[in-house]
């Protein structure tokens, strides 16, 4: 149940704690904390993916500390039992991203949910949107953090003669085959070697809900053989569209636990 539906956040918003994760990559002029603060779900609170990743590092998106997740999460009023409903208003659907943030750091990943279409299903039904401001009561968040499910530089080498897990990569094929710039300055045109590619936006409908179960299982297989094997490692640019394809595998294999080389192209890439 990683993913759930408009109606049925609708009609449970009371008891849920809903996340706007909306980002937008650099070369889009959109400010998502201002788009949320004009428009957002009854009780929702923003995500800042940005600010809540580890500003140590040159690369975006990384992991924080556990300590510092705890302080994020707390302050946003979540407990460890929650059941958390995260969206967004991005072409990248973000939201995925949070979702495996959440599971790396222990929360159970049967309470954490993607809503299916994000905010683009949402507005497009008219279902009711707010600028109200949630009333926040800090918590006392606890993580535990599964630390196999990221993957660093050092074991994505090793990988690339040992072959023990496929490395598939979430950015579009010209870019994945070096046909063109990488968005981010400072990075060369290409791929990991023996990496394969999925363009998250393969897995999405127009509306931003992803494809159903056998449209997903049949855009793996080409890629993965009839094989299906729990031994897959997500990569994208910077962390955020590997997630996409992280949850999607989730809907098709109940075995996988979302694994993510969390460097991806941004470390990799680098000139």
């Amino acid at each position: 149940m990683s993913l759930v539906s408009t109606d049925w956040v609708e009609k449970n918003n009371s008891s849920l704690k809903i996340i706007d994760c909306s980002w937008h990559m650099p070369n889009v002029n959109r400010d998502p904390y201002k788009e949320c603060l004009d428009s957002h779900i009854e009780n929702s609170l923003f995500f800042d993916l940005d600010k809540n990743s580890d500003l140590n590092t040159d690369l975006p998106h990384m992991l924080v500390k556990s300590y510092e997740w705890e302080k994020i999460v707390s302050k946003m009023g979540i407990t460890n039992k929650d059941r958390i409903v995260i969206y967004d208003n991005s072409d990248v659907l973000s939201a995925c991203r949070c979702w495996y943030n959440f599971i790396y750091f222990g929360h159970d990943r049967n309470l954490v949910h993607v809503l299916d279409g994000g905010l683009k299903k949402w507005n497009l039904e008219k279902k009711k949107t707010t600028k109200k401001i949630l009333e926040i009561k800090p918590s006392k968040y606890i993580s535990s953090e599964i630390k196999n499910l990221v993957i660093n530089k050092s074991q994505i080498n090793i990988n690339i003669k040992e072959k023990k897990f496929k490395v598939i990569d979430a950015r579009s094929r010209d870019r994945f085959e070096g046909k063109v710039e990488e968005p981010r300055k400072g990075l060369r045109s290409g791929s990991i070697p023996n990496s394969s590619c999925i363009p998250f936006r393969e897995l999405i409908n127009n509306d931003n809900t992803f494809k159903n179960q056998k449209e997903i299982i049949k855009i793996f297989k080409n890629t993965l053989g009839e094989e299906m094997t729990p031994n897959v490692v997500f990569s994208c640019g910077s962390g955020v569209t590997a997630s996409v394809l992280a949850l999607a595998y989730s809907l098709i294999n109940n075995k996988y636990m979302p694994t993510i080389y969390d460097g991806s192209w941004a470390e990799y890439g680098k000139n």
